[in-house]
């Protein structure tokens, strides 16, 4: 991916650097050749030259570019859990990702982890992007999932002769699971992922409580994917599956919703981060009626709903890492409104703005494995950031709105958001 030639200073907001440190009230970051030179107090910013480029926050918010740690690039509105394979052909799909993955970078996600894909399709997209073909956040492919057969993403009945092949790579004991690890690294992806456990979306097959991959099978898992260099992450609701997962040597935790103390020890012990996605839970209770979801799915979401952020504050109480995002493309929480989640966690679960931005962006970074590269607002940083028109920490719901974004910048090149439109306009 391009970065930008020259200098860029950005000034006139509070800064947020994505540590947790407190924000500054007047800062100034200054990028040049598409990194971060400076980010701090307007006091301390260095002299530059008159023709470098200026971009007014007209005291707004700077901060990092936000990190959506669990996209699903080819998810579109998503009823049952049948359209996430069956509803669209592979051409429709991709076409549908590419979309996704430009309105992302619109909501100011300049970053985003795959949480799973259709076919192989997450792995081209973040080549297109990388190559400047599309607009995009920055990309980690993980391509098909791997779930025990007649798990939770094990769906289609045999008799229909549909298969699962291209979302899902169904396993019957460890050298399956081998077998499918295998297949996903000739695909070229960074994360694998698995489904442990169920789900509140299937109470009468694989319920939230339910086991989908026995130890065996993940631990075999873990083992050729790491032997591969690459990570592995699990859909892990009950607390067995995500015991299971932490004792396999999982790199991360989709959810992490049922945990108990010992499960929460094991995590502390390693440093596992967990992405709790409760949004969707959220959404599904409140807009579950409206597209005739059964009452037991409901209740179902309650139940994860509040077990999943207890878990989130205990994590966060212990000091324990937390990423953002998580399942958007269903039909009652669609791709673009990816901000909500971190509304969410201020508003509902009790997280103070500073510690929702920090998992939004330092730990998001942490999660992919370039927090060297992005993340934070520092010297030596991608100029990965994002200027918003009004107070993110007195009210962080102002980033669900696109347009209030002045700037979203990869790389110091203003990619989206009024400043974009404006320029595009005027060319």
């Amino acid at each position: 991916m391009k970065t930008a030639t020259g200098t860029t200073i950005i000034s006139h907001g509070q800064l947020i650097d994505g540590t947790g440190a407190a924000a500054v009230r007047d800062g100034v970051v200054a990028a040049r050749d598409g990194r971060i030179e400076y980010a701090g107090p307007a006091a301390g910013a260095p002299r530059v030259e008159p023709d470098a480029k200026r971009i007014d926050a007209r005291g707004g918010t700077i901060m990092p570019g936000l990190v959506e740690a669990h996209f699903h690039p080819t998810y579109f509105d998503v009823a049952n859990l049948e359209d996430l394979d069956i509803k669209y052909p592979v051409e429709y799909v991709t076409l549908l990702a590419g979309t996704n993955a430009a309105l992302a970078l619109e909501c100011g996600y300049t970053a985003a982890r795959s949480g799973g894909s259709l076919f192989n399709i997450d792995f081209w997209l973040k080549k297109a992007i990388e190559e400047d073909l599309l607009p995009g956040p920055r990309m980690a492919a993980s391509g098909r999932e791997i779930c025990g057969v007649g798990g939770l993403m094990d769906w289609n009945p045999d008799f229909r002769k549909l298969g699962m092949e291209g979302l899902v790579l169904l396993i019957n004991g460890p050298d399956e699971g081998r077998r499918a690890v295998r297949k996903l690294v000739k695909d070229g992806v960074e994360w694998v992922k698995t489904y442990p456990t169920g789900d509140a979306a299937a109470p009468d097959t694989n319920d939230h409580h339910t086991l989908c991959m026995t130890f065996e099978e993940m631990h075999a898992v873990v083992a050729e994917a790491h032997n591969h260099k690459l990570k592995v992450t699990g859909h892990c609701r009950a607390n067995e599956g995500i015991k299971n997962a932490l004792r396999a040597g999982y790199d991360t935790l989709e959810h992490g919703t049922f945990m108990d103390a010992e499960a929460l020890d094991l995590l502390l012990a390693r440093n596992t981060p967990v992405v709790p996605a409760l949004q969707f839970e959220y959404a599904s209770i409140v807009h579950g009626p409206e597209f005739n979801m059964p009452q037991k799915v409901i209740d179902g979401h309650q139940e994860t709903l509040d077990a999943g952020a207890e878990s989130a504050r205990m994590i966060l109480q212990a000091g324990g890492r937390l990423g953002m995002g998580g399942d958007y493309g269903f039909a009652w929480n669609p791709h673009g409104t990816y901000a909500k989640e971190l509304t969410f966690f201020v508003r509902h679960v009790g997280f103070s703005p500073l510690e929702t931005i920090r998992a939004a962006t330092q730990t998001g970074a942490e999660i992919m494995g370039r927090q060297a590269e992005f993340g934070t607002l520092e010297r030596g940083k991608l100029a990965d950031v994002l200027v918003v028109d009004g107070d993110v920490l007195a009210d962080i719901s102002v980033l669900e709105d696109r347009g209030r974004l002045i700037a979203v910048l990869q790389g110091g090149i203003v990619k989206a958001g009024r400043l974009a439109r404006s320029e595009a306009a005027r060319s």
